[in-house]
């Protein structure tokens, strides 16, 4: 697997990054996880505008899924060649119509489905994407919210989506070869559950999981992002990363 950073900021862009969007390749089947604010741009440089074949949000929060409002323009109203076909969309039960209410002046109820053919995740369940196996199972988040297990043969990417501690996700990161983690709290200073991960907690997440290589992710630009990559080697004994936008990683 090929998997491409294409934004990695959390709750907002920062100078540097989009938000939350991951690219997911292999055998020529494209597939991208989340598509946060900024995303669509940047996700233009690794792969063309048309050449998705799913789209996998974790959940409903702006910063993991608004540019899909963008992106809705651009396969509805694309001049050359038609309209775009269905393109399948996973997500949180109600992603059709909160991104119909995003847009707010779609040219009916139904547009968004004219061109994205939305299925609903249900947590357990685990389904077939082109050459991928993708296991989902709900996290700890205000809002219903998935992390993804991604197989490809015998390897596994791992992506925590946005959540607090919990069982799920340390199932979902059993031996990953890598574990995209959130990072968004800083370790001492946050202390709100079933929110966000801090720095030590991914650590700890994936020392328990048995993951090989831990990559963090959602920083917001006002934690510091070397103190969350001191706190998660200080408790991890494989290889810790920041994600950073446009970096390419080989699962």
């Amino acid at each position: 697997m090929k998997l491409t950073v294409v934004g990695c900021s959390g709750s907002f862009p920062s100078a540097d990054s989009a938000c939350s969007s991951y690219l997911v390749e292999a055998d020529g089947y494209r597939m991208l996880l989340d598509m946060g604010n900024g995303a669509l741009g940047e996700l233009q440089r690794h792969c063309g505008l048309y050449d998705l074949d799913a789209i996998l949000l974790s959940h409903l929060h702006a910063d993991h899924c608004i540019d899909m409002c963008a992106y809705f323009v651009a396969r509805y109203y694309r001049h050359e060649g038609g309209r775009c076909a269905q393109l399948p969309v996973h997500g949180p039960a109600g992603t059709e119509q909160r991104l119909t209410t995003a847009y707010a002046d779609t040219p009916s109820d139904k547009a968004m489905g004219e061109v994205f053919d939305f299925r609903t995740l249900v947590s357990g369940t685990t389904f077939e994407l082109g050459p991928f196996r993708v296991a989902t199972e709900q996290v700890a988040h205000p809002v219903e919210a998935y992390g993804f297990r991604i197989e490809y043969g015998d390897r596994v990417l791992t992506y925590s989506g946005d959540t607090g501690e919990c069982a799920a996700v340390d199932r979902l990161a059993r031996d990953a070869d890598i574990f995209l983690c959130e990072a968004s709290f800083t370790h001492g200073k946050e202390d709100v559950p079933d929110l966000h991960l801090n720095g030590r907690e991914a650590g700890e997440c994936a020392q328990r999981a048995g993951a090989r290589r831990l990559l963090l992710t959602h920083i917001p630009p006002w934690t510091d992002a070397q103190v969350n990559l001191r706190d998660a080697k200080a408790v991890f004994d494989g290889p810790v990363d920041l994600a950073r936008p446009g970096a390419v990683h080989h699962v």
